[in-house]
């Protein structure tokens, strides 16, 4: 049999242009619930940390003090989908292409989603940018682990669900805490600089400025 290979995307951010929104949804949660108003910046720190502490970091940094950790969530999230209802997210450039070239490649790699977004959100966000599903042989998110990003769990979980071992895996990530999860997990890092720039990614093995730049041939001399 031919060796197999995995390619791991995040995706908030590698697949879908999501970040901004979900910074809105969270800084609208504030205003209503707290009546303070934080800023695109205040929650950078927790891009890809999942979903609970997305909301807890920045009030723990405002000094906030929240009433219910549950409600915070539960009213970004209805923000977040009301604004996918709205038209507000696409897929990033490149992000399909890529998803359809690896596809077609007769079985020698094979698709995961590793998310720490909570499962009822990613595949809203999945369905909006209408991300071929059917080609991903594992999806994992945030419901399925306990320690989020930048702990390794998510990828190692990957990886399993692939059967294939970290090493012949490589994670896309846009995310400073994502690079250094996949990176521990003993994955390759392609990262993309949606979210971070280039220096803040340092510890990815090969840094683009879009999916669009990826080729099937970059992708096979991380892994050989």
């Amino acid at each position: 049999m031919p060796e197999q290979f995995g390619l791991v995307f995040d995706m908030d951010g590698v697949l879908a242009d999501t970040e901004a929104l979900i910074a809105r949804a969270s800084i609208d949660m504030f205003k209503t619930l707290y009546g303070v108003e934080l800023t695109p910046e205040d929650f950078r720190p927790y891009i890809g940390t999942g979903a609970v502490r997305y909301v807890v970091g920045p009030a723990e940094d405002a000094g906030i003090t929240l009433r219910d950790v549950d409600e915070a969530v539960e009213l970004r999230h209805n923000n977040f989908v009301a604004l996918l209802e709205a038209g507000e997210c696409k897929a990033l450039p490149g992000a399909i292409e890529l998803i359809n070239a690896v596809a077609d490649t007769n079985g020698s790699w094979k698709l995961a989603i590793a998310t720490s977004t909570p499962e009822k959100k990613a595949l809203i966000t999945l369905e909006t940018i209408h991300a071929p599903l059917e080609k991903f042989a594992a999806f994992i998110n945030g419901d399925m682990v306990t320690h989020k990003k930048p702990d390794p769990e998510i990828y190692l979980k990957a990886a399993d669900a692939l059967n294939l071992p970290p090493s012949h895996c490589v994670a896309v990530e846009d995310a400073v805490t994502g690079v250094a999860s996949a990176k521990t997990a003993g994955m390759k890092c392609l990262a993309v600089t949606n979210s971070f720039n280039r220096e803040e990614l340092a510890q990815a093995d090969i840094i683009v400025s879009s999916l669009e730049d990826v080729t099937l041939q970059m992708l096979r001399g991380m892994v050989e």
